[in-house]
């Protein structure tokens, strides 16, 4: 069964949806994390049941994300798409809090040819799980921030949380 919630957080209103899992802390599994007007993001679908109360686990660890006091995640995923995707967002996950990457430098990690950038990009923006598979702590090369379904502002956001973004 689909579940959902919302919450307030620094960048919004944040979306929840899950799956029930008997293996999940708090039995529910996070299939998608999305913001207000984000680029492809999840809305509320026909079928789907309010449960805050499945959340409470995840909500929890977000609090504590936002408050500087978790710099990585405990969470159960639903998992889906391709191998590619999967393989990036491996890596995304992998990236310790308060660090950048570039696009290039996923591809490389993932053992991709460097002209797979932005299938590397492509696959980073499909990412349903923002904040929590830290999508935003891809760069653009020289520092820029590029691409980010949330917003770049929101980008910026999470990068000063974690203390990490310079100027380009």
């Amino acid at each position: 069964m689909t579940v959902y919630t919302t919450m307030d957080s620094p960048l919004g209103e944040l979306l929840l949806v899950g799956e029930e899992s008997a293996t999940a802390a708090g039995g529910t599994a996070l299939a998608s994390l999305s913001v207000p007007g984000q680029k492809n993001g999840a809305v509320v679908q026909d079928g789907w049941t309010s449960k805050p109360e499945a959340f409470t686990e995840i909500v929890a660890q977000l609090h504590s994300y936002f408050d500087g006091r978790l710099t990585r995640f405990d969470i159960e995923y639903v998992t889906s798409g391709s191998d590619f995707r999967q393989r990036v967002w491996t890596a995304l996950e992998a990236i310790p809090y308060g660090t950048t990457l570039t696009y290039g430098d996923i591809a490389d990690r993932i053992g991709a040819p460097k002209a797979s950038v932005r299938a590397v990009g492509t696959a980073i923006g499909a990412n349903p799980l923002l904040v929590v598979r830290p999508c935003h702590r891809v760069i653009g090369t020289g520092g820029t921030l590029t691409g980010y379904a949330g917003g770049l502002e929101r980008k910026q956001q999470l990068l000063d949380l974690e203390n990490v973004h310079q100027a380009a």
